[in-house]
């Protein structure tokens, strides 16, 4: 019996308890703070009737990173565990049961489970995802928690939503896992096969075709030889007829499935009829029979086994392919084989000599049938070849001649105004994609080869202008480009718009196409006229030489073994002369001369037979650089007296500021880094002093000790032994420029004279 809700009958539950503190708004969960939303607890932490009991996941032993949450540590990792289960088939026959396999995905950042059922193929059920990945609740009574990693293993039965799935096999990292975790892993077990499906299958095997039909393998030939075409241009003489002619065609044998396509080339004003094909693309036979009748030529041969007296038993016909082909009409069509200049084909009764064909088809006969011999019967027909596009030089010489198109008009540019003229429908100009394609920029290969350019004028600030001119080698345009240089009265910039430029010279209104710049008349030395500017190309970038070097076919001026035979041409008879001048510019006789004395002696002997790009071929070729480098010691006097000058003494700031870069403290940073913390503490260094510093401490990955970096600028605790002896230099940038000029490249001349007269 209950008391009465009444004074004095009522127990005080604060009585013997301890703990009366608010419950708080936030809580730690992985080491993560999470707003504690409905799970917030009432005073003293006594649950309220409204509080949600939380949900408890999985616990992992700590391994290397025991303060990385869950979410972080088994990020992308997810046990995958192979299962079925039984369903019961009700009210049919020829199952009572099915087995369903499925695989259970338990994903280890937050306890989810994902169910998928593998497709299988008319089976006519919905397969795929059966339970979407979320948190499963545990049966009842336990549905206030959830499945975590304990309540898997193989052999065990798990319950999601009534459906009772048997576990029967995990992959590897399950199972090794699961063995991490202390869990002893039940064996192997087999899934039972589903009876229906397994009938199914049988069933399926056993059944024969309604339509027999015979395996005939086309797909490599036509993967092999599509769009791959044969062309011949033939004859067909029908002059002794009345009213006949001579007719002019074209043969195209298609390689992907051996037919034939005939087109008439009909010559202007015949009088006749233009239709698109003569004769329609197929199979051509070689022997003309009459008409047959329809189903003797098929592509199968059906064997009625049974026939009308299966039909009277009430017994389904039975149909067999015919192996032996029995009776079947197989014409003998031409191959390719069948096809060469002079041969005669019959095409249904016509009588057509083959007299020329492409470049294409002479390569393919001379690949594959050892052909050499491709002579073109002229006089078999009118050189009807000529009036193609496409025609050989040959037709040249033809009795029409070449076509005079109307000259340019000045709308539009030369290509765009001729295909004007070409149809009645204009198309625009065609480009050489093929072109495009091989020299387009690829990665790190730009293709695009750079020049430093000046005008070439009297005016005196004219000719103090520097010029980038960039030519594009997938297209053939010129780029020009003016650096911006400051206080010089001239915005720099865009000079030219990207575009091909035509050479000088040339009439404005022409029938003919105008002549483009193109790759072969860039080099170092050359003039190029621009719109009433002319352009001397004085140097260009190390891609441009090594481009060039590599395509010695389309350089010349690149080619050494061409510029070292046009040297030996010019000096022919100066060996003794050439050698004592240069013994004058080796006084240490070291087999070395600077590269720019070198190229002032070949301008004096060879003149204006060489060109200025031949000469830094052959430097380059037998050239190497200078050893302008410093040691460390002569260095970190140069910048320590560099920094007394400027009073700088901050070194400990900057030290800790390095120290702090460091994450990994391993006492290396990189060159971005240490030039990012040199400037932010406004070290007085100059650009030149600072990457020769860099330079000279940074290992092979690049990496710089700071720390010695540190030392070499410190003359207060470090001062260098040189440091005074650096105190009467006249500036940093004299110093750097001597150390610049003691690096400058030099050239082998001993190999150099020995090559060049031993030819």
């Amino acid at each position: 019996m209950a008391l009465p809700f009444l004074p004095g009958n009522s127990f005080n539950p604060n009585i013997g308890k301890t703990k009366f503190h608010l419950s708080h708004h936030f809580d730690t969960k992985n080491d993560v703070g999470m707003w504690v939303g409905e799970t917030k607890p009432g005073v003293g932490g006594d649950a309220l009737p409204s509080t949600k009991p939380k949900h408890d996941h999985s616990t992992y032993p700590s391994g290397e990173n025991p303060n990385q949450p869950a979410w972080v540590a088994f990020d992308k990792q997810v046990l995958s565990f192979e299962a079925f289960y039984q369903e019961a088939v009700h009210e049919r026959r020829e199952e009572q049961f099915r087995v369903r396999k499925c695989k259970i995905f338990f994903y280890l950042e937050d306890d989810s489970v994902q169910v998928i059922e593998p497709r299988e193929k008319n089976s006519g059920l919905p397969q795929g995802t059966l339970i979407r990945r979320h948190r499963i609740p545990l049966p009842a009574p336990n549905e206030d928690h959830f499945y975590r990693v304990e309540h898997f293993n193989v052999g065990t039965e798990v319950m999601f939503y009534g459906k009772k799935f048997k576990i029967a096999s995990c992959d590897p990292f399950t199972e090794n896992f699961l063995r991490k975790l202390g869990v002893k892993v039940g064996g192997t077990e087999s899934i039972p096969d589903d009876p229906y499906m397994s009938f199914r299958k049988k069933a399926d095997g056993e059944l024969n075709p309604l339509r027999p039909y015979e395996r005939r393998d086309k797909l490599r030939q036509f993967l092999d030889h599509d769009r791959q075409v044969l062309r011949f241009w033939g004859s067909w003489d029908d002059t002794s007829n009345l009213y006949g002619d001579l007719h002019e065609m074209i043969v195209h044998y298609y390689l992907a499935d051996d037919t034939i396509e005939l087109k008439e080339v009909l010559p202007a004003n015949s009088g006749r009829e233009n239709y698109p094909k003569f004769l329609q693309r197929g199979k051509l036979p070689k022997q003309t029979s009459a008409l047959l009748p329809p189903g003797t030529m098929t592509d199968r041969t059906v064997l009625n086994v049974l026939g009308a007296e299966g039909r009277e038993t009430g017994s389904s016909a039975r149909y067999l392919l015919d192996a032996l082909k029995t009776g079947a009409v197989n014409p003998e069509a031409y191959s390719d084989a069948d096809l060469r200049i002079g041969t005669t084909i019959n095409v249904y009764g016509r009588k057509l000599i083959l007299v020329d064909c492409d470049d294409f088809t002479k390569e393919y006969y001379r690949k594959k049938f050892g052909i050499e011999d491709f002579t073109p019967l002229r006089g078999k027909a009118r050189d009807f070849p000529c009036q193609l596009e496409d025609s050989s030089a040959e037709c040249a010489g033809s009795k029409k001649g070449e076509k005079e198109w109307p000259p340019y008009n000045g709308f539009g540019s030369e290509e765009d105004s001729l295909n004007s003229c070409k149809s009645l429908l204009p198309n625009p100009p065609k480009h050489d994609f093929h072109k495009f394609m091989l020299l387009d920029r690829d990665g790190y290969e730009s293709h695009t080869i750079r020049f430093l350019a000046r005008i070439v004028t009297d005016h005196p600030v004219e000719s103090t202008r520097s010029f980038v001119i960039s030519f594009f080698l997938s297209d053939d345009t010129i780029l020009i480009f003016e650096p911006p240089k400051p206080n010089t009265g001239i915005i720099g910039g865009k000079f030219l718009e990207r575009g091909r430029v035509k050479k000088p010279g040339q009439p404005r209104y022409n029938s003919k196409l105008p002549d483009y710049y193109n790759v072969s008349d860039l080099y170092v030395g050359a003039n190029i006229v621009v719109n009433g500017f002319c352009f001397n190309l004085i140097d260009a970038d190390e891609y441009a030489y090594s481009f060039m070097e590599r395509n010695p076919q389309q350089f010349p001026c690149a080619d050494i073994a061409a510029v070292m035979g046009k040297l030996a041409g010019q000096l022919a008879g100066q060996e003794s002369e050439l050698h004592r001048c240069l013994a004058q510019l080796d006084p240490d006789n070291a087999g070395y001369v600077l590269f720019d004395n070198l190229a002032q002696l070949l301008r004096e002997t060879a003149g204006s037979m060489i060109s200025e790009h031949e000469i830094r071929t052959v430097g380059r070729y037998y050239g190497t650089k200078g050893d302008g480098g410093v040691d460390s010691s002569t260095l970190a006097g140069v910048l320590q007296n560099q920094l007394r000058k400027k009073n700088f003494d901050s070194f400990t700031p900057l030290r800790d500021a390095l120290i702090q870069e460091d994450r990994h403290k391993c006492g290396m940073l990189d060159h971005v880094t240490v030039r990012r913390v040199i400037k932010a503490n406004r070290v007085p260094l100059p650009e030149e002093m600072l990457s020769m510093l860099m330079q000279s401490l940074s290992d092979e990955n690049g990496f710089i000790p700071y720390g010695e970096l540190v030392n070499h600028i410190n003359w207060r605790d470090c001062p260098a032994a040189l440091a005074k002896q650096q105190a009467s230099m006249a500036s940093p940038a004299e110093w750097v420029r001597d150390v610049q000029n003691a690096a400058r490249p030099i050239v082998n001349y001993r190999a150099l004279a020995a090559d060049l007269f031993k030819r």
